[in-house]
């Protein structure tokens, strides 16, 4: 994929880059869609987890396979309040969003469809 800062002004290719590998190979749509929630959220989001390679240590270790983030399709954002955090998925699940995890620290957002091992639209903890 090519990096379109003028279609994703909020967010840069670094980023969104695989922490390991440095690969980026973010969704077009997945992109578009989190643009999409930037804009309409408008509050600063910070990725601390973007494009995963499927070597990415963190993808290999899951049972299932490589998920969500090594198809482009996933983000973590850093929430550290509760306001903040209930308006994101808020937001999130009106934008279209159909993977939410929650954890202390970040939200995990993605659009996947269901799978066999990951029913859609869903919502977790960590």
């Amino acid at each position: 994929m090519e990096w379109q800062a003028d279609k994703w002004p909020n967010f840069t290719e670094r980023e969104l880059q695989c922490k390991e590998t440095g690969e980026c190979e973010m969704d077009v749509s997945f992109m578009n869609r989190l643009q999409g929630l930037r804009r309409d959220f408008n509050q600063a989001m910070i990725v601390t987890s973007g494009y995963r390679s499927p070597e990415h240590s963190a993808e290999k270790k899951k049972e299932t396979g490589p998920g969500s983030h090594s198809q482009g399709h996933a983000v973590d954002i850093r929430c550290t309040g509760g306001t903040y955090r209930f308006r994101l998925i808020e937001t999130a699940i009106r934008m279209g969003f159909t993977g939410i995890g929650i954890s202390s620290d970040f939200i995990h957002l993605d659009d996947m469809p269901p799978r066999d091992n990951a029913p859609r639209p869903s919502a977790w903890t960590y």
